[in-house]
């Protein structure tokens, strides 16, 4: 039998512990930036993975320039970018890369009287109304792409991105790849030298611009043209069929991707081969540092991003994303393993 004392030292270290346990998951809280193409999953994610846990995540959207930038400095957990970084640039800053999710860039349209997916679109189209060739919806090279539609002669005004984006990496990567004049002038990046149009800040500002605009034309990741009642148009893709953005064409362009040969997952879905593909699938990246200076931290990221692998497909279904194949989250947790550790060498995962 225990004795009094005996019982209020227990009963002390009881309580303690408990109050302990009770302030470290009333601390535990991670932070995370980037990229807004993947930001309507990320949010619904941290709010059912704080129900079920009471671990916070608090993610800033701000572009995945500004994502690479602040995992870089150190002052967020992890980074998100829709635009990975090549193998090179990985150990050069000793960062750690992995896709999360996959989704569809998707061209959205504010004409009078167009509903979603009445215009149908080409490649070298979409192109040259991005570099200002065509200026017109009733153009001669839309007007026969769309013989059953009556366009207005309205001017068109383009919409952009302002800020470092992953969204403008795929959408300008899959320009550059069906135009020899884009990629010849205007080229792939984050951020490129737009020939016209007006830029918004993140999806947020791109949406709502193209829907104050009449006559516009923006890009924005499928779920913003959702939130937003944007028309998305239609586009041609490499098997010359014309497609809707859907999670299924989006998981059509995704089928063949072959993760398990690409250096640091570095790998780009845009322009992919099939006749059900949408031709501007995209991935979403995150990143970590290999070395944590703050371990328990960086298995709280780890342990956030495992239960939204595991748990977060349905989520990711209702918003038309496209959640990441079992064999490949497999791939991914086996580079946790291998990669992550604290800056004493211990493993994490």
């Amino acid at each position: 039998m225990l004795t009094t004392f005996k019982k209020g030292i227990l009963g002390g270290a009881a309580l303690l512990m408990a109050a302990g346990v009770f302030a470290s998951a009333q601390a535990t809280e991670i932070s995370g930036a980037g990229a807004t193409f993947p930001y309507p999953v990320y949010a619904k994610w941290a709010e059912a993975y704080e129900a079920k846990t009471g671990v916070k995540m608090n993610y800033q959207s701000i572009g995945s320039g500004g994502g690479i930038k602040q995992i870089k400095a150190k002052t967020v957990d992890f980074g998100a970018s829709d635009a990975p970084l090549t193998k090179e640039e990985l150990d050069k800053a000793g960062l750690v890369q992995w896709p999360m999710i996959m989704g569809g860039v998707v061209p959205v349209v504010n004409i009078k009287g167009i509903k979603g997916g009445d215009v149908k679109l080409t490649g070298p189209v979409l192109a040259d109304i991005y570099l200002g060739k065509i200026t017109k919806w009733d153009d001669k090279q839309i007007t026969d792409l769309n013989p059953d539609l009556k366009l207005p002669s309205e001017a068109i005004s383009v919409v952009e991105r302002s800020d470092g984006s992953g969204t403008t990496f795929n959408f300008t990567n899959y320009l550059a790849a069906v135009s020899p004049e884009w990629k010849k002038n205007i080229g792939v990046n984050k951020s490129v030298q737009w020939p016209v149009g007006v830029g918004g800040k993140g999806n947020e500002g791109v949406a709502s611009y193209t829907k104050q605009i009449d006559g516009s034309i923006g890009y924005v990741e499928y779920a913003y043209a959702l939130q937003n009642n944007l028309a998305y148009t239609q586009m041609k893709n490499k098997d010359g069929e014309f497609v809707s953005p859907t999670a299924a064409s989006f998981a059509a362009a995704a089928a063949n991707a072959d993760w398990a040969h690409a250096p640091g997952y570095y790998l780009i879905l845009g322009n992919q081969p099939g006749a059900k593909s949408w031709p501007i699938t995209a991935a979403s990246f995150i990143l970590v540092h290999k070395s944590q200076e703050k371990p328990e931290t960086a298995k709280e990221v780890l342990n956030f991003f495992d239960w939204s692998f595991k748990n977060g497909g349905e989520i990711a279904d209702k918003l038309d994303y496209v959640a990441m194949p079992e064999n490949v989250v497999d791939m991914v947790e086996k580079t946790w393993s291998a990669d992550v550790k604290g800056s004493n060498g211990k493993k994490i995962w």
